[in-house]
């Protein structure tokens, strides 16, 4: 029995859900339109204050994406309503940042500066060269496009240098000791 699948998903004003004969789920609000499609064995019952995932079949694998499949319409109602939002923050002498047109520009130590396209439906901004913000509708996309920054310089636990999520612990080790 799915818990989380169980649970009814309430609708905030301005944000309206079609579900589709074929399994297909649109999400539309002040922010945007989100689309989904259902896994088989799962279904969308809309009403009018709430969103029910109920499940069609009782095998394993239904089961498995009952849950998923509720987290994944909640946060496509999250993101056309609020909005998703990942911040990062570079540490290093002489690392910076900076958006150029459809790229961010990232100087990370390396011998020629790294241009990450940036997708159309995400905006970032830049603030003091070191604090990159990335904001959008798609949670998916948010989180991947700020794996994607933070993988071209992660921290390294020796100095702390590299690009890391805001309020991230990186975890210190001990130099070599002299003896």
């Amino acid at each position: 029995m799915s818990r989380v699948g169980n649970k009814a998903i309430v609708l905030p004003s301005k944000v309206s859900v079609k579900a589709g004969a074929a399994g297909q789920v649109t999400v539309e609000g002040p922010k945007g339109k989100l689309e989904w499609n259902l896994p088989n064995g799962v279904s969308v019952e809309v009403r009018p204050t709430e969103v029910a995932v109920l499940r069609t079949a009782d095998d394993r694998r239904s089961r498995a994406l009952h849950g998923t499949s509720r987290a994944i319409i909640n946060n496509l109602i999250r993101g056309v309503s609020e909005g998703f939002a990942k911040d990062l923050e570079i540490q290093g002498t002489g690392f910076r940042a900076a958006v150029k047109g459809a790229h961010l520009d990232l100087s990370v130590g390396k011998s020629h500066p790294v241009l990450h396209p940036i997708p159309a439906s995400l905006k970032v901004t830049v603030t003091d060269n070191t604090k990159i913000r990335v904001e959008g509708i798609d949670r998916q996309l948010v989180g991947q496009f700020a794996a994607d920054v933070r993988g071209y310089y992660p921290p390294e636990p020796y100095k702390g240098k590299g690009i890391r999520y805001a309020g991230e612990q990186v975890r210190r080790k001990a130099g070599k000791s002299v003896q």
